[in-house]
């Protein structure tokens, strides 16, 4: 019998299809998957006639399309940056000179800085540019995150990566997690605890943001849950002597300003905030 087809399968199926990025089917974050079925209300003629699509609920689906479209759009353009610091390593080699000081950073979506109005007004980008300017050094930075990733994509993908190139960046960062909530504990912290092993010893790892006093009870009631995730990273970083910037402490009420459209992701003055928690955690050199 012949696989069936995405239109034949059970909706369940689907949204989890999205959710894990299995089956084909690109991956989502949970916001991505209440927001498209949220659409179909607002878009119809029902959301029409009671002015739902003109609400609330229509501009935050809304909203979440935008950041879907400026995902494609990020993405493409760490890749010509990526490409572009790269080549001038390569030439700068070529010639005997010494390259400039190289960070790399893993992570999901908000590494790629979505919910900023470009990719170098989020976290890396606001990071990198105090970088420069409080050692006096022209760094670069190789950003090999991708939205949506979860802790085993970061594991799969992005350290093969970095371990795959010939030389050792001065500087790692990872910040990944929060898009594995939904998945059972045992999964989510083996996995954390497996990159929490593999990642390079210069490893600056970002804990997960509390947001009580955001998304009404839903944000309150996931501060038990995130604040033990985040003493795993503490306690599991402490062991290899890896420093922790602590988005937790840094980024806080109030809220107004701090996220993006999508009420999910930052904007650029709450990258700001996780931008003071990583600088405050790297080396002083």
């Amino acid at each position: 019998m012949a696989p069936s087809s995405p239109v034949s399968r059970p909706g369940w199926v689907n949204a989890m299809n999205a959710l894990t990025g299995s089956g084909g089917a690109t991956r989502k974050s949970p916001v991505e998957i209440f927001a498209t079925a949220a659409s179909v209300v607002t878009h119809s003629p029902y959301g029409h006639a009671t002015g739902i699509k003109h609400g609330k609920l229509g501009r935050w689906t809304d909203g979440v399309e935008a950041l879907r479209v400026q995902r494609v759009e990020f993405a493409a353009s760490w890749a010509a940056h990526n490409d572009r610091v790269l080549r001038d390593r390569e030439r700068a080699l070529s010639r005997g000179d010494q390259p400039e000081p190289l960070w790399v950073a893993l992570g999901d979506s908000t590494a790629q800085g979505l919910g900023a109005p470009d990719p170098n007004a989020g976290y890396v980008g606001q990071t990198l540019r105090q970088l420069r300017h409080t050692t006096g050094q022209h760094w670069r930075v190789l950003n090999l995150s991708v939205s949506g990733a979860l802790i085993r994509d970061v594991l799969a993908d992005q350290l093969p990566q970095l371990q795959a190139y010939d030389f050792k960046p001065d500087l790692v960062t990872c910040g990944a997690g929060v898009n594995d909530i939904l998945f059972s504990p045992g999964k989510l912290f083996g996995d954390l605890r497996t990159l929490l092993a593999e990642v390079p010893d210069n490893t600056v790892m970002l804990d997960l943001p509390l947001l009580s006093g955001f998304w009404w009870i839903v944000g309150h009631m996931s501060v038990p849950y995130i604040s033990r995730v985040n003493r795993v990273i503490r306690e599991v970083a402490t062991e290899r002597s890896l420093r922790v910037a602590e988005v937790s402490k840094h980024f806080t009420a109030p809220w107004v300003g701090k996220f993006s459209v999508d009420n999910f992701h930052p904007s650029q003055d709450g990258y700001r905030d996780w931008a003071r928690a990583l600088t405050a955690a790297l080396p002083a050199t």
